[in-house]
């Protein structure tokens, strides 16, 4: 199959594309995170993806700008229900995307992470793949989930303490003042 890879960052690329490549599927990746926050740490998980798909020789897809207002649009008062409206965004994309460059399907790195929300992200892209008329190629990547990180850290790739978005961003360093 030739298979747009919605790509969230370059730690989570390494497993995924390894496997789509060993079952012999044709690669693209797709960068379209307007979720990240802030802007800073949008363009170094950019900048590490660049440099990983150089390495592995894949072609990308990159978005024109970094439409951030989209997604705070799409959360805003909704923020318990803010995970649906991020991977609706970013799997809305690839799957316009794809079918506008006659892919036969697409995927995402979303289905590596453990701390992603994996069956919400399957019924999101198997919904997406009847709206656009395009296959949804599934697979639990999270098998992967120690080798993609072992390599990472291997070879020194930025690796991200957050989900991405602004929410995720103050779960993680958010620590309320005591006394």
């Amino acid at each position: 199959m030739k298979i747009l890879l919605h790509t969230c960052c370059a730690p989570c690329l390494i497993y995924p594309l390894k496997m789509l490549i060993q079952d012999e599927h044709e690669i693209t990746g797709c960068f379209y995170n307007p979720n990240i926050h802030p802007c800073r740490e949008y363009q170094q998980r950019l900048e590490t993806l660049r440099d990983y798909a150089v390495q592995q020789n894949l072609e990308v897809l990159w978005p024109e700008g970094y439409d951030m207002e989209n997604f705070l649009r799409s959360v805003a008062f909704r923020e318990a229900d803010r995970c649906y409206a991020c991977y609706d965004i970013r799997l809305r994309y690839a799957a316009s995307m794809a079918k506008g460059r006659a892919f036969d399907g697409f995927t995402t790195t979303l289905l590596y992470s453990k701390y992603q929300k994996h069956d919400l992200i399957r019924s999101i892209g198997e919904t997406l793949a009847k709206e656009y008329g395009i296959s949804f190629y599934y697979r639990d990547f999270r098998v992967g989930w120690s080798e993609g990180v072992r390599i990472s850290r291997e070879t020194g790739m930025y690796r991200q303490a957050y989900c991405g978005c602004v929410y995720s961003e103050k779960e993680r360093y958010w620590a309320a003042p005591t006394g």
